[in-house]
């Protein structure tokens, strides 16, 4: 299936300006509100619904023998069809 980009934002900011960010996110969540992102120009709105799928990820690019990058990724995926998400275990974070 062919990926449409909706939204898309990088860029640099402290930890305590990411966690604020996350925290947004996780209160329209528990709000059950719409997480509405923008960037410049850009937005998109989005309404999850009450269970969508919740995929992290934590990765290393780079070579083997040398230092490479490392990546934590959070995503929340669902049906636009509206049906929620399947149950792909527990998940801690500490």
């Amino acid at each position: 299936m062919p990926e449409e980009v909706l939204f898309k934002s990088e860029s640099k900011h402290s930890r305590s300006e990411i966690a604020s960010l996350l925290r947004r996110v996780a209160d329209n969540l528990d709000d059950g509100e719409a997480i509405s992102l923008k960037a410049g120009s850009e937005s998109v709105t989005l309404e999850p619904p009450a269970h969508p799928t919740f995929e992290v990820k934590a990765e290393r690019e780079g070579p083997a023998d040398a230092p490479g990058e490392l990546s934590v990724e959070f995503e929340l995926e669902w049906d636009e069809a509206g049906e929620d998400g399947g149950d792909g275990g527990s998940l801690e974070i500490e």
